[in-house]
């Protein structure tokens, strides 16, 4: 069932500054229980910073998360969004397009105002859904 983003997205994405170290990043992702942050300042969205992006990129490269910045790791621009008026279906296509397994949603302007993600999609398509079973799973600790 086709339905809008902003039904199914999680409002207000957690964001950090570009120059925020990975480190405070990573304890951000924690606190607030999520696998990625948006790297904004103000409403410009400058990339998304996953826990795989540390991990990866900065992490096994070597890199110390106490000097390294989110802004020197994340997924550059362009960074594929959506805006809350898109449909459910439009995020699903976009996710297999670039392989991805979030979305931030902006406001006309670029403005930052929430995530979709796979779980999110994967609970509109009812509740004989296989994804609907994973995205109810309890996180990994």
């Amino acid at each position: 069932m086709t339905r809008l983003v902003r039904d199914v997205m999680s409002p207000g994405a957690v964001a950090v500054e570009p120059m925020t170290t990975l480190d405070h990043a990573a304890r951000v992702m924690r606190e607030q229980n999520v696998g990625d942050v948006l790297v904004a300042y103000d409403c410009d969205l400058f990339g998304v910073l996953t826990d795989r992006d540390i991990v990866v990129r900065a992490v096994a490269a070597g890199d110390y998360p106490h000097a390294t910045t989110a802004g020197s790791v994340c997924t550059r621009p362009p960074v594929v969004t959506l805006t809350p008026d898109d449909t459910t279906d439009r995020a699903a296509e976009l996710m297999g397009q670039y392989a991805v397994r979030r979305l931030p949603v902006v406001e006309h302007g670029g403005c930052p105002v929430g995530m979709v993600s796979l779980g999110d999609l994967a609970t509109t398509e009812g509740p004989r859904s296989a994804l609907e079973d994973i995205s109810k799973a309890d996180p990994n600790r």
